[in-house]
């Protein structure tokens, strides 16, 4: 069932250039029915409508709670979210995205994710979860790993028929709560391009994309994987407000090439003209694609000024959101992924324990080790065989072919690396191995914990209702 992108606006108060300028406010909301009203210099005020208008004394728990919420809740039932902040430069983006750790109603919308997913998994008693991360920048129109060894390394984006969109040898990281998740937030962050502008003293000169994988195993051995992508973009600029020169205006350039593409792909959506959504036009809106169009469930938060003297970029956010209401998606739940991390470490454990319990027979002779190395590499080459068959029966393109050779071959490797690493494990490696593995789950820590469990239902009821009064006014 297809669902519109749900946009809310966020306004901050004055700052203090604002203030030393003499700004007059130009922005008004009405939080009862959604609306923004922007008042220029002359002129009839023009009006916006949204999901949800947060005025400048709003906190991010707030929003959290009453937006956010749901989202983030149907991404641990096994759906795919994107969180997504758009704006002029110094609009509050980053603000509101990650916010202020020192005090609590200030947390931004990301550690408050961060929380909310370990508490649910947490208060669940049917299930095991595995949760990791991955955290990229787009500087100057290349993908980082911000997590990597290497930060300057240019990673390159792959399309694949199952796994979407990704990012090649981007890296993958285990967290088993909330503080591990924002010592990674951390540490990727310092690892950002920032840069001083008139503007905005800690101005973001790359757009971020932190995201958080959820596998989920039921008791009934199904699995469900569901990600949030926590998207954090950098700010349109005018040369002239920024003042920037130098590798800070070839910075402006490029941020605001990609959200120019960024804008024709809502635009695309809207015209209802073009059949072409021309997502390939930046790396943003690549890695945006699934998230605008595809199978996600996806919020863009607007974030404006209410200075009279960013009127025009405020206009300009606000239409861009107003478009951006009209993106219609198909979420659907992810069940039973065949690249699902969760299963092959379940896999790997029920070998480890089979291993462990016929102790003496640990190791395989050299004949069924031979038998098992031709039987795996006998199911490669069929499965090679029927990729070729379906390539000339279905003409498709070589790049696609290329994509899923890739996967098999990968799959493949995988396989003999587990097979020759068993044949060589003694036990008490296997012990250690098997620790290890059973270390990474989470789920159930807090599953007598009827509070809790009471106070997560009030939270997802009262969001909902929520969106029906403001629904009921629009």
């Amino acid at each position: 069932m297809a669902e519109s992108v749900r946009v809310i606006c966020r306004c901050r108060p004055l700052n203090k250039r604002e203030v030393n300028l003499n700004s007059q406010i130009c922005v008004q909301m009405d939080q009862s029915c959604g609306q923004v009203i922007l008042q220029g210099e002359t002129g009839c005020p023009k009006q916006f409508t949204f999901d949800g208008v947060y005025y400048m004394d709003a906190t991010a728990e707030q929003i959290y709670n009453e937006i956010v919420y749901p989202l983030v809740e149907n991404v641990i039932q096994g759906y795919n979210g994107t969180i997504f902040a758009y704006g002029q430069t110094g609009s509050g983006k980053t603000y509101s995205m990650q916010g202020n750790d020192n005090i609590s109603s200030q947390k931004g919308i990301i550690p408050r994710a961060f929380e909310h997913i370990f508490e649910a998994t947490a208060t669940t008693d049917d299930a095991k979860f595995l949760v990791h991360a991955s955290y990229l920048e787009i500087y100057n129109e290349e993908v980082h790993d911000l997590l990597g060894t290497n930060h300057t390394k240019k990673l390159e984006i792959k399309e694949h028929s199952e796994r979407g969109i990704y990012v090649a040898g981007l890296s993958m990281h285990v967290c088993h709560d909330y503080k591990a998740c924002q010592r990674l937030m951390k540490e990727g962050s310092e690892n950002r391009h920032v840069g001083a502008t008139l503007m905005n003293k800690d101005s973001s000169r790359s757009h971020s994309i932190f995201t958080v994988y959820v596998e989920v195993a039921l008791n009934n051995g199904s699995i469900r994987t569901g990600k949030l992508n926590l998207v954090d973009l950098a700010g349109s600029e005018r040369q002239a407000k920024t003042g920037t020169t130098g590798d800070r205006f070839k910075e402006a350039t490029k941020i605001n090439l990609s959200l120019s593409a960024l804008g024709n792909v809502i635009s695309a959506f809207v015209d209802g003209k073009s059949k072409h959504i021309p997502y390939r036009d930046s790396k943003l809106t690549r890695l945006l694609k699934d998230s605008l169009g595809g199978n996600m469930k996806t919020i863009m938060l607007a974030c404006i000024s209410p200075s009279s003297d960013n009127y025009d970029e405020t206009l300009s956010t606000l239409r861009y959101a107003n478009r951006a209401k009209n993106i219609k998606n198909k979420p659907k739940i992810n069940e039973d992924p065949k690249d699902a991390l969760l299963r092959e470490y379940q896999e790997e454990i029920q070998r480890l324990k089979a291993m462990i319990q016929g102790d003496n027979n640990m190791h395989t002779n050299s004949n069924e080790l031979d038998e098992e190395r031709e039987q795996l590499k006998a199911e490669f080459n069929a499965a090679i065989n029927e990729l070729r068959l379906q390539y000339q029966n279905e003409q498709k393109s070589k790049a696609k072919l290329q994509e899923e050779y890739a996967a098999l071959k990968e799959q493949y490797e995988k396989a003999s690396e587990a097979l020759e690493y068993d044949h060589h494990l003694d036990v008490g490696e296997a012990k250690k191995r098997l620790q290890i593995l059973e270390k990474q789950f989470v789920g159930g820590e807090q599953a007598n914990n009827e509070a809790l469990k009471e106070q997560r239902q009030i939270k997802m009821k009262e969001a909902e209702k929520k969106m029906e009064r403001l629904a009921a006014n629009i």
